[in-house]
């Protein structure tokens, strides 16, 4: 990793990911997290707060040092404990089906092999596991306007943001990793542009 990407990216994601707009978004996809979580791509800690009473310790899964010393308040004021416990999503230093849920938001963008990570989750999940995701990704299939403009502009934001891609289709890349959709909804998220947030927010059940 270069400086930019070491130093600055996660201090850029801290700010945007930290919006106040996103707050009820996390607020969603955290309900119904129970026991046990491992969370993938767990950056600044922004989820923390949303942690519902049924979760009873976090296995945080984040590359970046300069990301977990932003998340170092967040971290301490938890309600339970929340733990460094990986770096690389697609190889989890987990036994197999040690985890009662999984959490990944605005992730599986970035991760280079978004399937080979599922995969993982899939197997330290328990039979029954649940995944809750909130993703950005392609624009729905009748936006193709805004479908072309993330086309275009695609490379350059992997550049800026850490390969960060705008056009993978999360639900999609659960499917393929064998996981079965119980809940999704699909949606824009209000007062952001379409071509950085087209949403995907659900649940996904490892069996």
């Amino acid at each position: 990793m270069g400086f930019y990407a070491e130093q600055a990216v996660p201090r850029i994601l801290e700010v945007a990911c930290g919006a106040r707009t996103a707050r009820p978004l996390r607020r969603r996809v955290c309900d119904g997290l129970v026991g046990e979580v491992v969370e993938i791509g767990f950056g600044a800690g922004h989820n923390v707060p949303f942690y519902p009473r049924g979760v009873t310790g976090v296995s945080a899964v984040e590359p970046s040092d300069v990301a977990w010393r932003l998340a170092a308040a967040r971290v301490r004021d938890a309600r339970v404990p929340v733990r460094r416990a990986g770096l690389d999503g697609q190889s989890l230093p987990f036994d197999d089906h040690g985890f009662d849920s999984a959490l990944s938001t605005w992730t599986l963008c970035t991760i280079p092999d978004a399937v080979a990570a599922l995969r993982e989750l899939r197997r330290v999940l328990k039979p029954g596991g649940t995944l809750h995701f909130l993703e950005h990704g392609l624009a729905p299939e009748g936006d193709g306007r805004v479908r072309r403009l993330q086309r275009r502009i695609e490379p350059l934001n992997k550049r800026l943001l850490d390969g960060c891609h705008l056009t993978r289709v999360a639900p999609d890349l659960l499917v393929a990793a064998g996981f079965t959709i119980t809940a999704l909804d699909v949606f824009y998220e209000q007062g952001a542009p379409k071509f950085l947030c087209a949403e995907s927010l659900g649940t996904a059940i490892s069996r």
